[in-house]
């Protein structure tokens, strides 16, 4: 995630949070969830599950509607792509990162951590 100040609601989040099943996304690539308030875009990219803030931080778009491609989620607007691992804007942007959230896969379920807590 990147480096801005946690807000008192973000402290407060539970640490975890379940998405759904283990299975939650089938044969998807990309599918729009919400964890409490939070929406976000679950990204299958090869064998591992990301997660992400669900609006480009842009111009809003919505990052469901995008594609996914080694390692890069590209926004359906403004076609910059977002890097899977750090969240960086492709070269030519000059906004903020992609906030990027861990997903456990688990036996019980798709479990993503939003902070607040350990």
């Amino acid at each position: 995630m990147c480096g801005k100040p946690i807000s008192a609601a973000e402290a407060a989040r539970p640490a975890r949070i379940r998405l759904g099943p283990a299975d939650l996304l089938g044969d998807r690539t990309l599918m729009p969830v919400a964890a409490g308030d939070v929406h976000l875009v679950l990204i299958r990219d090869g064998d591992r599950i990301v997660a992400a803030e669900r609006a480009c931080p842009h111009e809003g778009a919505d990052l469901a509607l995008g594609r996914c491609s080694d390692g890069r989620l590209l926004c359906p607007r403004h076609l910059a792509f977002f890097d899977l691992e750090t969240g960086a804007v492709s070269p030519g942007w000059s906004f903020r990162p992609l906030r990027l959230f861990p997903v456990e896969q688990a036996e019980d379920g798709l479990w993503v951590r939003l902070g607040g807590g350990g």
